[in-house]
């Protein structure tokens, strides 16, 4: 009677296609039947134990998780169907997750849509398209981020009054100013011009009423103390204006309010 023959552990992950550490797992975790060691010291394998092994790298392979293995290796073709079928729903349920990871990643773009919903990403744009440089849009980014997270209902009505107020030449100044200041905030006269028409366009919401509005539209203060040290610490420009803008009459950055004639 020919012998059988018997393979070492290389020899047996060689055949079945996988690695000697998988084989390994595959003990540990009770998927392949660990044979007893030779007189050598050395574990031998038979044919069934390479067959076995095909069958559990390719379930493996197509997406089984090595959890259900086992439970399909020793299935009848009732219970292999039922539990495959199974398996495919689950991959496709997770094939759908990830394809709209992919989605939300590529609508990350620059780095605008992060943390921030689409209107808000829609009014950077529009700020890119009159010509306000990088370093502007950026702050306003992060700030949106704050306020998205504080507001997330109201932000869709704060983005539509941003928008509307691109209407105005004067905020379109305004924003100029802004981007100058970013290259040059030391430019004392600059910086006097910027608040005289901050000023102004603070009397113009203070005659339409739009300010009576802000405790109503944002009521908390602490958020808005937030806010205005965010605004603080975004630019050494911001400090010198919150002082020509209160030599003006004007309390505050994020909420302001009259406090002088």
């Amino acid at each position: 009677m020919q012998a059988e023959a018997m393979l070492a552990i290389g020899r047996l992950a060689s055949y079945a296609g996988v690695t000697i550490r998988a084989v390994r797992h595959y003990h540990q975790i009770g998927l392949l039947p660990e044979p007893e060691r030779d007189a050598s010291g050395y574990r031998m394998y038979d044919a069934n134990a390479v067959v076995r092994l095909i069958r559990i790298r390719t379930l493996a392979e197509a997406g089984v998780p090595l959890a259900r293995v086992r439970e399909l290796l020793d299935a009848d073709p009732d219970t292999f169907a039922a539990a495959t079928a199974e398996i495919d729903r689950q991959l496709r349920t997770q094939i759908r997750a990830l394809q709209g990871h992919r989605r939300r990643i590529a609508r990350l773009g620059c780095g605008d849509s992060l943390a921030v919903p689409a209107e808000v990403v829609d009014y950077l744009d529009r700020l890119r398209a009159i010509g306000a440089p990088a370093a502007v849009i950026e702050t306003e980014r992060d700030a949106w981020i704050l306020m998205a997270a504080r507001w997330p209902e109201s932000i869709p009505a704060f983005m539509a009054d941003k928008v509307a107020q691109l209407a105005n030449p004067k905020i379109i100044q305004l924003y100029q100013l802004i981007g100058r200041i970013a290259e040059d905030w030391k430019d004392e006269e600059l910086l006097r011009e910027t608040a005289d028409l901050m000023s102004e366009l603070l009397e113009q919401a203070a005659a339409s009423g739009e300010l009576d509005q802000q405790d109503e539209i944002m009521p908390d203060a602490g958020f808005i103390r937030l806010m205005d040290s965010f605004a603080d610490a975004a630019h050494p420009a911001v400090a010198r204006l919150r002082k020509l803008i209160a030599e003006r009459g004007w309390t505050g950055w994020t909420v302001a309010t009259r406090h002088g004639p």
